[in-house]
């Protein structure tokens, strides 16, 4: 193991500095937590006759209490691919827990939505706020306090980040998570994305779009190109909440069924009715979310975990900031080429090595902390193997430990660029960031004239009627999370990148979101502060001259004066209702800024 980076050994004290008072208020809660024990044992007896009534079999195990039992929350639903396979896993993980002793039950569901079905409609608006309601609802979940340890049945955008916040809430209860996997690959990203601009130009009609969507999408598991889903997942694992090997297992395979009853078993066994108690509040530390971090740049993972990271961390006492992931970019390689940073899908990754090799690559290099607390014990050399089954029996082997496909997954000391995927841009605009791992050099700076917008569908109907013939930076504004909850803008890429096409230099800068979808064309997001605050996104005016650069990674309003004018103020009642955005109005009027995590808890 070579000796750990400067920059990461910095940032990391830097981190835990930063942390120590809010840090040791939270082991200090979750220390009370544990020595309560589970308040089953304390219950009423109406109490735990109604906690156990539905419970058949399982029903003496529970009430002798020397048994541990596994609390289930689950974002099951079958309109989402990615979630479809979990209606099957409660069934499995009580068979699991049955042979190793214990019992299990389902504590609760959270809500999951699909950001590709809401992506440009109304419904989007709910979408960053869906992370907060699903902390609260699996908070719920747990609160009747009969577990000993819980699963966590999550994948996509929002689920997993809230998920782990509710996790860390109960910090004191040992947590597994457990993924589905990807579908099947379909359709070539890049064959989608062209056909998604042939239609954007007229050039084909709306039946030949859904046929190409269809092609794409078209089974159970999550969307193979390496959005936030797929960023989430391998969070988890470089995080050590997953089973080794266990995001990019397809659904459906008996190797899945093995990593999810196992998955239950292993749950049981961290809990404090064994020898080996193992509390998510002892995982997930600095180190931890510095690890995080690392996988994220290394991969070009999505540009949600952000926000996502910063709220999450917060919610176990660790405060992050923006910078901490920027200085971490400088020194992460880019070792992954994934769509849309590249042609290859997650199955390609996952076939050429995957996570293990790239964890082991990264431990070499003394890239990542190696001592972390797992789900799978001391140490991430753990996650350098990989699951088999071998006569129907799980097991775990040694990885390939060296790429299989150098055009998808390359090694520390050869990557695809010397910096991660993120940058943080800093100027008199104020503070944004951008995914560069897709965006070529030659793309990365851009100085033109400013094009104001209060809407996405304002660019789409400005594009229709060929209103933009020169360079330009379409600005976005009134998007931020205190406005309308701050709604991914990825139904802009299309038009963006056909001008980029053209041969004109284009960017976006918004205070918006553009996902992990992000692509080829420089979008400096998540500007703080928002429009809403008077920030000076809201100062702008159409012709004004501004400099976007990822390169130097600044973002400065040219034109002198700006900054002096009043700020824009936009009529926003038509982001207050309907689509249930009415039942939001608390979340929109106490969230914090995106820096903050834009998050409604701490805000």
């Amino acid at each position: 193991m070579s000796q750990l980076n400067n920059t990461l050994l910095r940032v990391t004290d830097r981190i835990i500095a930063r942390s120590e008072t809010t840090r040791a208020a939270y082991l200090e809660r979750m220390h009370r937590a544990a020595e309560k024990g589970p308040a089953r044992a304390h219950l009423s007896c109406s109490g735990q006759a109604h906690a156990y009534a539905a419970s058949g079999g399982d029903k003496t195990h529970l009430v002798e209490r020397n048994a541990g039992n596994l609390g289930i929350v689950t974002a099951y639903n079958d309109m989402l691919s990615a979630h479809q396979p979990f209606e099957h896993y409660p069934a499995l993980i009580k068979q699991a827990a049955r042979v190793a002793g214990g019992t299990a039950q389902v504590a609760g569901g959270v809500p999951a939505m699909c950001d590709g079905v809401t992506q440009g409609e109304a419904g989007m608006e709910l979408s960053l706020f869906s992370r907060d309601v699903i902390a609260l609802a699996a908070s719920v979940a747990l609160s009747h306090a009969t577990f000993d340890a819980a699963v966590y049945l999550g994948v996509c955008d929002k689920i997993v980040p809230g998920l782990v916040i509710a996790a860390q809430a109960f910090g004191h209860l040992p947590s597994v998570f457990l993924p589905a996997g990807p579908m099947a690959s379909g359709l070539a990203n890049d064959e989608k994305a062209k056909v998604r601009q042939q239609f954007a130009t007229g050039e084909v009609g709306r039946d030949t779009l859904l046929a190409a969507e269809m092609a794409a999408y078209h089974g159970p598991g999550t969307c193979t190109f390496y959005g936030t889903a797929n960023t989430n997942q391998m969070l988890m694992e470089f995080m050590g909440l997953h089973l080794p090997g266990a995001s990019f297992v397809p659904p459906g395979t008996g190797l899945r069924d093995a990593l999810t009853q196992e998955g239950a078993k292993r749950a049981l066994s961290l809990s404090a009715l064994g020898n080996h108690y193992t509390p998510v509040c002892n995982i997930l530390d600095e180190k931890a979310f510095v690890n995080g971090i690392v996988g994220l740049n290394a991969t070009g993972g999505s540009t949600n975990l952000l926000i996502h990271l910063v709220a999450m961390a917060r919610a176990g006492g660790i405060v992050l900031d923006w910078q901490d992931f920027s200085d971490l970019s400088e020194v992460t390689p880019l070792m992954a080429r994934v769509y849309p940073n590249g042609l290859a899908d997650v199955n390609h990754f996952h076939a050429a090595g995957g996570l293990g090799c790239m964890i082991g690559g990264l431990l070499k290099a003394g890239l990542l902390h190696p001592g972390t607390m797992t789900v799978a014990g001391e140490g991430l050399e753990n996650y350098t193997q990989e699951p088999v089954l071998n006569d129907g029996v799980l097991a775990l082997r040694k990885g390939a430990g060296r790429s299989l496909n150098e055009a998808i997954l390359r090694p520390p000391h050869d990557p695809f660029q010397p910096t991660g995927g993120l940058k943080r841009l800093t100027g008199n605009l104020g503070t944004a960031v951008m995914k560069v791992s897709a965006v070529a050099p030659d793309h990365r700076v851009v100085e033109a004239q400013v094009r104001v917008f209060a809407d996405q569908n304002e660019v789409k109907a400005a594009f229709k009627a060929g209103e933009f013939t020169g360079d330009v930076i379409v600005v976005v504004r009134f998007q931020g999370p205190k406005a309308n909850g701050m709604p991914e803008l990825h139904s802009l890429t299309p038009l963006l990148a056909i001008l980029q096409g053209r041969g004109l230099k284009v960017a976006l800068v918004t205070d918006g979101r553009m996902s992990g979808a992000s692509g080829k064309v420089p979008a400096a997001i998540h500007v703080s502060p928002e429009a809403v605050d008077g920030g000076a996104i809201a100062r702008l005016q159409d012709g004004d001259l501004l400099r976007v650069d990822a390169a130097a990674g600044t973002l400065d309003i040219l034109t002198e004066g700006v900054c002096q004018r009043p700020a824009a103020v936009a009529d926003l009642t038509a982001n207050q209702s309907g689509t249930g955005r009415e039942l939001f109005a608390a979340f929109r009027n106490s969230v914090s800024a995106a820096t903050d995590g834009a998050s409604i808890f701490g805000a």
